[in-house]
């Protein structure tokens, strides 16, 4: 089949559009108007928040109001201030939450101004209070600004400003730092939680336990899940997802049956947490036995997440055929995601025939994305194919489609680092490399050989070897080696998947140099201990 043909037929240049939300600028329309369903909602939410208005009622108020009486540029504040008072009602907020981010979605696509436009804005604020500051925090994680986000938490308790971080400041910047994977911040915040009354709150505990699993940090997961007085369905599917992302499938088992011993009925997120788990650790048979339990025993019907993991579970263990016979017999739509799943699995083990048969079906859905292309490359470069290789770049070329660059963070004393491939960013970029080099020449004299197969060009063997030297894991973990002291934890995340050949140094340094080696990459977590991975290299 000729892909390149299809896809320059069929599918439209992909292009890479994020909608922005700039809440913070809609907070100063909000001050200026004068309009008596403004006022009313604003009274009626923080009666709510006082406790002085029955919450069922409040809330039904709420949302006939906004959708009745609101423009969208009012719903998208409103919003702001319902989540505020849900955050007091955690018995309500899932069932307004959907409802928000419809709003919240509508507003952003009509009030298109960049991040920074909506910061001049709340510079002319003339009186910031903590609404308006939690606002500020929203608008830099929805805009991918995550070290600008945790900047606020000191910013905004300074003079002259004097405001005091509330529990929907720690829930958001909760948020941030375990999508950054900034622990030390993250652990700062809980001292912050638990010093201003916050500690018994089940929905800051609920999102320590998920920063705490999304930083690597499981032990202090499982410790804030075990101290909680009360745990509802969220906290245990926080803690089973935890148990997934970090390769302990079994344990997320186990605590699935522990939860249902008490009592606790699964939901939807339940079996995402654990049938993810099953997917991490390639347990093929509990998989099954899971998505087959839903409906017969929990009256829960499958949704795309769950035949995702499932068929990721597939693709992983190497029974491609089971997992593309899952995807076209489901009870749902296939969508573009579970056929990107597909596709990577396509990649790890060089299936070409059914990679190109996805590219296909991404291709009747107008899904084609930048990622899909680079999965295609390594599909063929795998083989050895490089005209085909050659050709899709030509077509990347053509189409002037951008990859997302590989980028690794790594926390020292409260400040992320970040480094690409080739960072020579870095003020310490000299003594990097030369630690960079001179762990090199330990792991080759304790056995290590680059896996020249990561290298997608068509080069020799020594070139592709320089290039893979400079990977930014790498970089980020020889950085860790020269500024953290010896025995200390090395911690990374990583936005795409780790290559086999860093897998490899990362695995072996952890031997040679006695450092434990957590890297966090874009599915799951790699615990390096002693010469040996979490994920029994299987990824």
């Amino acid at each position: 089949m000729d892909i390149a043909y299809a896809i320059r037929k069929d599918e439209p240049t992909a292009v890479n559009n994020t909608s922005t939300e700039v809440e913070i600028a809609l907070y100063e329309h909000w001050e200026r108007s004068n309009r008596l369903s403004v006022m009313f909602i604003k009274t009626r939410i923080s009666a709510g928040i006082r406790g002085s208005v029955d919450q069922h009622t409040t809330v039904r108020d709420l949302l006939k109001a906004i959708d009745e009486q609101f423009v969208t540029s009012d719903k998208a504040l409103a919003s702001t201030l319902i989540m505020k008072f849900c955050s007091t009602r955690l018995d309500i907020v899932r069932g307004v939450r959907e409802h928000i981010m419809q709003i919240r979605d509508t507003a952003a696509q009509l009030n298109k101004l960049e991040c920074d436009e909506a910061c001049k804005v709340f510079d002319e604020i003339s009186e910031r209070d903590t609404v308006a500051w939690n606002v500020l925090i929203s608008c830099y994680t929805r805009n991918g600004r995550t070290r600008d986000a945790l900047g606020v938490f000191d910013m905004m308790q300074t003079p002259p400003y004097g405001s005091e971080p509330d529990d929907v400041t720690c829930l958001l910047l909760l948020q941030a730092c375990a999508n950054l994977g900034a622990l030390e911040f993250g652990e700062r915040l809980h001292n912050y939680i638990l010093g201003h009354g916050y500690g018994d709150a089940l929905n800051l505990c609920n999102s320590l336990i998920a920063m705490y699993s999304r930083c690597g940090y499981l032990d202090k997961a499982y410790q804030v899940f075990k101290s909680m007085h009360k745990k509802d369905i969220v906290s245990w599917s926080a803690m089973i997802s935890g148990f997934a992302t970090n390769g302990y499938g079994r344990e997320a088992i186990d605590a699935f049956r522990d939860m249902q011993r008490l009592g606790i009925a699964p939901d939807e997120q339940t079996f995402t947490g654990v049938l993810s788990a099953c997917s991490h650790s390639g347990l093929v048979e509990e998989g099954w036995m899971f998505l087959d339990s839903m409906s017969k025993e929990f009256g829960i019907m499958p949704n795309i997440h769950h035949y995702g993991c499932m068929v990721d579970l597939l693709g992983r263990a190497g029974l491609l055929d089971q997992a593309y016979q899952l995807i076209i017999s489901m009870g749902v739509k296939p969508d573009a995601t579970i056929w990107r799943t597909l596709l990577g699995a396509c990649r790890i083990h060089g299936h070409v025939t059914l990679g190109e048969c996805v590219i296909e079906h991404l291709i009747e859905l107008k899904a084609l994305e930048a990622g899909d292309y680079v999965l295609l490359l390594n599909i063929y470069s795998s083989v050895g194919d490089w005209e085909k290789v050659i050709e899709v770049r030509k077509l990347m070329k053509e189409k002037g489609i951008q990859t997302t660059p590989g980028c690794s963070t790594f926390e020292l004393k409260g400040e992320v680092y970040e480094f690409v491939v080739d960072d020579i960013s870095h003020p310490r970029k000299d003594e990097i490399y030369e630690m960079l080099d001179e762990i090199g020449q330990q792991l080759k004299i304790a056995g290590y050989v680059a896996e020249i197969t990561s290298e997608l060009h068509n080069l020799g063997a020594e070139e592709k070897e320089t290039r893979l030297s400079y990977h930014s894991e790498k970089l980020a973990i020889a950085f860790g080696v020269l500024a953290t002291p010896p025995g200390t934890t090395i911690r990374v995340a990583k936005n795409l998947r780790i290559c086999v050949d860093c897998h490899n140094f990362a695995k072996l340094l952890s031997g040679v140099y006695n450092r434990e080696v957590i890297i966090r990459d874009r599915t799951r977590f790699h615990h390096f201990r002693e010469g040996h991975c979490s994920c029994n290299d299987y990824w």
